[in-house]
């Protein structure tokens, strides 16, 4: 089962929503799709579960064209949106066993999802009486409820405690070895952690589509961590070659230079010539965020605009 996007755009009267978006996600991939806000993420979920036609470009499920197998591609995908809507005057289990006798599915899958998702201590209760993060859970569950080979995730742990997130996060985990996952998150740590890919989505247009290994290596430098004995200024790095950039944080002084050099030496070097001691220095990996941050900045002459 594979999902599929060429050339999508979509057009709100004159503003482009996305412009000429093309990827693929396979068969056992968690793909983070990230963006800032008004980016087109949202936009794009919503076309690829045929809420919403595209404006031009196509879209395949399972090699299915959702705008001429609109109804077939459905009941391929589970989808939680980012603003999840449910029926507040329903209890939780009345609300699952109702979604599922529209879709055909058993009673025991219902208990199943409501085990799986962590609702039997709240399921005799009705919907509007749940916390977020409980009525977080029941969309999930809703979304599982037909067993989807896709499953399009948007800002699926929203509201949620920190006990919650971990179990939610190792129930998509498991869910990424037998599915084709998309998932959303403004949460650089869960991408981290569940994603072996990530697509980033800018104004519209795809700015990265690679591994998360990949990403990190791409954004061409690094970053160290150095303690001095003795007191030093800015300058006293901005001497050393190789290094772009110092700025300090408490006791330690964050270096970046080009991922391709090695500025170890050339630090000892400038503490041996001006007696100094190095008494700690290591190298701290890129993170996603950071990359994440340039990628998608807004430059100060555009942001009038």
């Amino acid at each position: 089962m594979s999902l599929e996007v060429k050339n999508i755009s979509k057009l709100y009267g004159t503003q482009k929503a996305l412009n000429e978006v093309s990827f693929s996600i396979s068969k056992g991939e968690i793909v983070g799709f990230l963006g800032p806000n008004g980016a087109g993420k949202s936009t794009m979920m919503k076309i690829l579960t045929g809420f919403i036609p595209p404006t031009s470009g196509t879209a395949l499920i399972d090699g299915l064209d959702i705008s001429t197998h609109s109804l077939t591609v459905r009941r391929k995908v589970g989808y939680l949106p980012e603003h999840n809507p449910l029926y507040l005057d329903m209890y939780v289990r009345e609300f699952l066993q109702f979604m599922a006798g529209i879709t055909g599915v058993s009673k025991a899958r219902v208990d199943e999802m409501i085990e799986k998702t962590g609702l039997t201590p709240e399921v005799s209760k009705r919907i509007g009486q749940l916390s977020k993060g409980y009525r977080q859970r029941v969309g999930l569950a809703h979304a599982l409820l037909h067993d989807p080979e896709v499953l399009i995730l948007d800002e699926p742990t929203t509201g949620l405690d920190p006990n919650q997130i971990v179990e939610i996060r190792r129930l998509i985990s498991d869910l990424g070895h037998s599915k084709t996952v998309m998932l959303s998150t403004h949460i650089m740590q869960e991408v981290e952690i569940l994603c072996s890919r990530v697509i980033i989505i800018n104004k519209g247009k795809i700015v990265a589509d690679t591994s998360t290994e990949n990403l990190r290596k791409a954004s061409g430098r690094q970053t160290l961590i150095v303690e001095l004995e003795k007191e030093v200024s800015n300058a006293w790095f901005k001497a050393i070659d190789g290094i772009t950039r110092a700025r300090r944080e408490g006791k330690h002084w964050i270096i970046e230079a080009p991922a391709q050099v090695d500025v170890r030496k050339n630090i000892f070097e400038q503490a041996v010539r001006t007696k100094n001691a190095i008494l700690n220095i290591q190298q701290r990996e890129t993170k996603i965020e950071d990359i994440f941050r340039e990628l998608t900045k807004v430059l100060p002459a555009q942001e009038s605009t």
